[in-house]
């Protein structure tokens, strides 16, 4: 294996009508493992906004009664290839990876009580109405994809301070729509 086999690259690709039957088949094999704590599950990502390139990552979004009780899933979800991160950076969280250099899934687990759902749904929606946010976001992401083709952190730095844009953004548009 060489060495570039080793590292993960970045990659923005054009969108892909596979992406949602992908969402579809991952979150049906997580329902079968968690189904009793599993309250709602989402598509969201750049992969669930219409139209625009994306790394090729299924992100799902799942809201549980308990977040203390989804550690006890961490076996069966190695068992169907994901990785358990815990936290990974965000309190309250529980955090899966599926494949570690050829990225395929990342799953994120809240409470159903989490500002954090509600943050992540309104960016999809937001941007899947806006498709000039989305476009600028698609422009960005594929700037940073060819600028930091090896390096995920400085990508994810990148987008920093667009995504916490639009999240106001998306807040405002929310609560005018449900006015």
């Amino acid at each position: 294996m060489t060495q570039q086999n080793k590292v993960r690259i970045i990659e923005v690709v054009k969108p892909n009508p596979r992406w949602k039957y992908e969402y579809k088949e991952e979150s049906e094999k997580v329902l079968s493992i968690m189904g009793d704590e599993i309250v709602e599950i989402h598509h969201i990502g750049s992969t669930s906004i219409s139209g625009i390139y994306a790394k090729p990552i299924i992100d799902i979004l799942i809201g549980v009664k308990n977040i203390s009780e989804v550690d006890k899933y961490d076996k069966e979800m190695v068992n169907i290839g994901y990785t358990p991160k815990g936290e990974y950076g965000i309190k309250g969280r529980r955090f899966y990876l599926k494949g570690e250099i050829k990225r395929t899934h990342h799953i994120h687990i809240f409470e159903i009580d989490s500002p954090h759902i509600k943050r992540h749904l309104n960016f999809r929606d937001y941007m899947n109405t806006h498709p000039k946010d989305a476009k600028r976001y698609e422009d960005l992401k594929k700037d940073l994809a060819s600028e930091f083709r090896y390096d995920n952190e400085a990508y994810c730095d990148g987008k920093d301070d667009f995504i916490k844009e639009i999240d106001k953004k998306a807040e405002e548009w929310d609560k005018e729509i449900q006015n």
